[in-house]
């Protein structure tokens, strides 16, 4: 298979329309039909069940959208290491979650900068599950991930610290005092409920929690009186008195971890690993 008919599927695959996938390509839907043809017959399997006015993913076609979509960042991963690695000035770029880990990242940097040989290193701070994606795009060399909120799958990866979590409440709540909540308790709180993150498809899950964006608004929110989070307990550390901080002891330990590719052979990404591992 090639790379463009992987596009050429994901469009249609995506959306479930030819007209507006071949929109969408910038090019005629007659040759896209055939396309998407050749490639049903090369594979010898049905990729999408068409209709007169519908068209819909077979089960061969829903695994070869999400492998597509897989191989394709891959490809585009390796276009932009390729072009950072022949850059003037040699850098590593490190996606970070921003508000997670300011401590750790912090000491990370300074003790790596005072490393023989240490590069230029570019921090992007993101939102919430933003370091994984660009870490299999490319778009990073190397990322501080958190299980069990961010997937490692496919990466490699060293453990740097694990942790409790706690949940955070406006201050004055009258669960402020508590030595400890469950998280089942959490979630009978209907007046501060859990927030809603977007999902990979920039989508929201149901719930009655408000929908945020970035750790701001939540954190606003929660001031506000019209949310609680549960988070690491590092991050409960560096909130002011307008939050209160519980522990939730059934609630998973975080594990902060780096990753990286594992098929990179960088230097300079070993180099920052190392020095993570020994702090």
């Amino acid at each position: 298979m090639e790379t463009r008919e992987l596009r050429y599927f994901v469009a249609v695959a995506e959306e479930l329309h030819f007209g507006r996938a071949a929109q969408r390509l910038a090019m005629a839907q007659p040759p896209l039909s055939r396309a998407i043809q050749q490639l049903e017959r090369r594979l010898g399997v049905v990729l999408l069940h068409r209709t007169a006015r519908t068209i819909a993913l077979t089960e061969a076609g829903s695994v070869l959208l999400r492998e597509a979509r897989t191989a394709l960042d891959a490809v585009e991963a390796a276009e932009r290491r390729t072009r950072r690695a022949a850059a003037d000035q040699p850098g590593v770029v490190l996606a970070a979650k921003a508000g997670a880990s300011t401590e750790l990242l912090s000491k990370l940097l300074d003790a790596y900068a005072a490393e023989p040989g240490a590069v230029a290193v570019e921090v992007v701070l993101c939102g919430p599950g933003e370091p994984e994606s660009l870490l299999r795009t490319g778009r990073a060399d190397v990322a501080l991930l958190h299980r069990p909120y961010d997937t490692t799958a496919g990466f490699d990866t060293e453990d740097l610290h694990t942790e409790q979590q706690v949940v955070v409440l406006p201050a004055g709540h009258p669960l402020a005092d508590r030595a400890h909540l469950s998280l089942a308790e959490i979630n009978a709180q209907t007046d501060l409920p859990l927030p809603r993150w977007p999902q990979g498809d920039g989508t929201y899950p149901d719930g009655p929690g408000p929908q945020i964006r970035d750790q701001t608004q939540l954190f606003q929110l929660v001031a506000l009186g019209l949310a609680c989070v549960v988070a690491p307990e590092s991050l409960g550390d560096q909130l002011g008195d307008d939050y209160a901080v519980v522990p939730v002891p059934d609630a998973p330990a975080v594990t902060t971890v780096i990753a990286w590719p594992p098929h990179s052979r960088s230097a300079v990404v070993a180099d920052l690993v190392h020095t993570a591992t020994r702090l």
